[in-house]
């Protein structure tokens, strides 16, 4: 990643654009289990509970729209839908895991342990 010289006015903007693709409390989860194989819609419903189906199923959207996931839709019967990382997906994953890092950290500070 190349890193240049951003003037202050491009430093929001792109902390903005960041904060649109991963905004809420389901688009990484989701992210995150499917990255653990859980690739159907019910198996991802499951690893990120409570998520209710019209929220799985906008946020898929959403991640899909941002080329973030792939969905696969294969003529079997039943009809079966899976959803896969896209490759660009992986850019996000070192930011995702300092994120799990600093979290645990800050849990640390604000308990005093």
């Amino acid at each position: 990643m190349k890193k240049e010289k951003l003037s202050e006015k491009e430093i929001i903007n792109y902390l903005q654009d960041t904060l649109y693709v991963i905004n809420g409390k389901w688009k990484l989860p989701i992210l995150i289990a499917i990255k653990r194989g859980n690739t159907r819609f019910r198996d991802i419903q499951r690893y990120v509970p409570p998520i209710t189906s019209k929220v799985l199923s906008s946020e898929l959207k959403l991640l899909e729209q941002n080329k973030l996931i792939n969905r696969n839709v294969y003529d079997d019967t039943p009809v079966v839908v899976k959803y896969t990382l896209a490759e660009y997906s992986q850019t996000l994953f070192p930011m995702i895991e300092m994120m799990v890092y600093w979290g645990r950290d800050h849990r640390k500070v604000i308990s005093g342990n």
